[in-house]
């Protein structure tokens, strides 16, 4: 990404490299990876550094738009200070049905669902796709008098259910975003593996 400078302000912006006129002068896209930095900023032109320091995890945090500044001579993108998302539901209030805000809902309705409503929804959904895989052993079981799921399964199963709701507990408990966020991270541990405070499902029984 590189900016057009004319008297410290920026004119231009390119998000590629592309031909352009400046000061009734004609420069081609080759001017962007054959001149020198020292000869780009010559004419004006300023390849923009990136300032990640405030953005965070979308899934988490609200960026906001990133804003393309030019000082001492130099280019910089950069964003606004991250907001972490809502982590509990957002209800309807009378004051949201008043002013229109909202549609067909009540005054206690969910407005808007936290980040705990959506992985707990998360983690109900992979135990559901890890339950499936063997759903046809448990109605076979129920059709077939002489059959009966075998005894892995079925302890795998009881497993899945219950580590799916020490999950949603684990979720439940959390009292901010990154406390949350901290569930999903790895680190690694002193034997070399990488584990995450959130656990991983039960190996499956095939």
């Amino acid at each position: 990404m590189w900016v057009l400078v004319q008297d410290g302000t920026i004119v231009k912006t390119f998000e590629f490299a592309k031909g352009f006129t400046h000061n009734n002068n004609q420069y081609s896209k080759d001017i962007f990876t054959k001149w020198s930095s020292a000869e780009k900023e010559a004419i004006g032109l300023y390849e923009v550094v990136i300032d990640n320091t405030n953005l965070k995890d979308s899934k988490y945090y609200n960026n906001g738009n990133p804003l393309v500044t030019f000082s001492n001579n130099v280019a910089t993108k950069s964003w606004p200070e991250a907001t972490a998302k809502d982590l509990n539901d957002v209800l309807v209030t009378q004051e949201d049905i008043d002013n229109g805000l909202v549609i067909d809902k009540e005054v206690g309705d969910v407005k808007i669902e936290g980040l705990k409503t959506i992985h707990k929804r998360t983690i109900k959904e992979q135990a559901s796709s890890l339950l499936a895989k063997n759903d046809w052993q448990v109605i076979k079981a129920t059709e077939v008098t002489d059959y009966s799921v075998p005894s892995a399964v079925t302890t795998y199963r009881a497993n899945v259910r219950t580590r799916s709701n020490e999950m949603e507990t684990e979720i439940n408990n959390t009292t901010d975003v990154d406390a949350l966020e901290a569930l999903y991270t790895y680190t690694e541990q002193a034997d070399g593996t990488y584990t995450r405070p959130l656990g991983e499902w039960p190996e499956e029984v095939i």
